[in-house]
């Protein structure tokens, strides 16, 4: 680009990015500068309270989370992207309030969505470089240390809610974000309002207590954070707040005005597979292992394993009401091969008195 143009020539490919961006199955582009000092902060506070757990990780790469440039060297912009996934689904408080269904996050009743971001992403790297040639870029959608919600929220495209998502005002909080870090000095979008205002509804919501505050949540506490993350036993004293939920949790954003607003996407990925917003708790235990890893080919659940998948059901059982379906399936599986799975499964018979 003619360095005397160049401002000019940068702002004209910024629209065209964004454009294309939509093109591709996008519902909104941004571009944000890579200043998170503030953030850098917070996320510092927040790992020395210990609210991460055991996500290593989280500490492991703390600053470079924050520095865009150490991750991917010469970034000046961050391009971030964001992705529709609310599935047509049974409506999520009619499943909560069924105690025999299980709960699965919304995001995870389809196929994986990893998969596809990058693709639609790598697509739009392909649409930059035929307009301008070979630049500098980097690709991620949650696959790397990157401050998503907070480059997303510079960019233009929400605002960070109370429980710490994502909010647009057209969209509520039900999408992915996937980002693309460049050397292209793009004018970079203004970061909007906050219009959470006075509402509390998703700390009051939230069934262990888990958002400690606005913007601050202990990961220690969060149902998805238990319910995925976590490797070995879930506390005895927060499974009975798990109710239903085996897979995540969605009830700060069921309770959230602005996800009135969510569209339903229209990407095929997203569909619901295996009625997973519906299937009863004990029909998913009684799956095989390997029944598991069939159904589960293509879905981010895979990832958690067959013992952690088991485990959360258990909870779910133990949860339920105590039918004969619910009482025969724990029954089943009292000598699980896993330790992890029979201490779950043993002591959901002991809160239905077995």
């Amino acid at each position: 680009m003619p360095e005397v143009d160049a401002n000019d020539a940068y702002a004209t490919l910024a629209l065209s990015i964004k454009a294309w961006g939509r093109e591709l199955g996008f519902q909104a582009v941004g571009i944000a500068d890579t200043e998170l000092g503030a953030a850098e902060i917070q996320l510092a506070e927040w790992l020395a309270a210990g609210f991460h757990g055991e996500m290593d990780y989280m500490a492991r790469h703390g600053s470079k989370r924050a520095r865009p440039a150490e991750l991917r060297p010469g970034t000046l912009r961050v391009i971030s992207a964001r992705m529709d996934y609310q599935p047509r689904a049974q409506a999520g408080w009619s499943v909560l309030g069924a105690p025999d269904q299980a709960y699965i996050a919304r995001y995870a009743t389809g196929r994986d969505y990893h998969k596809l971001l990058r693709s639609r992403l790598a697509r739009l790297v392909q649409r930059i470089e035929r307009a301008i040639g070979v630049f500098g870029h980097r690709v991620f959608s949650d696959s790397a240390p990157v401050m998503e919600v907070e480059l997303a929220a510079k960019s233009g495209l929400g605002w960070r809610g109370k429980h710490t998502l994502l909010l647009a005002r057209d969209a509520g909080s039900y999408f992915f974000l996937g980002e693309i870090y460049t050397d292209l000095p793009l004018p970079a979008d203004a970061p909007i309002a906050d219009h959470c205002g006075t509402c509390s509804k998703c700390l009051a919501v939230c069934p262990t207590g888990a958002i400690v505050a606005p913007y601050r949540v202990d990961a220690r506490r969060c149902i998805s954070y238990l319910t995925i993350e976590l490797k070995g036993a879930i506390p005895l004293e927060l499974r009975p707040l798990i109710g239903n939920r085996v897979y995540g949790c969605d009830d700060c954003q069921l309770a959230c005005p602005w996800n009135r607003y969510a569209q339903i996407s229209g990407e095929a990925d997203f569909r619901v597979r295996h009625r997973l917003d519906q299937a009863q708790l004990a029909e998913l235990f009684a799956w095989s292992e390997s029944r598991f890893r069939e159904r589960m080919a293509g879905s981010a659940i895979r990832r958690i394993g067959f013992a952690r998948w088991s485990r959360n059901l258990a909870v779910g059982l133990g949860n339920a009401s105590a039918s004969v379906a619910v009482l025969d399936a724990l029954r089943s599986r009292a000598d699980d091969p896993s330790p992890l799975v029979r201490e779950h499964v043993a002591w959901a018979l002991q809160r239905h008195g077995i």
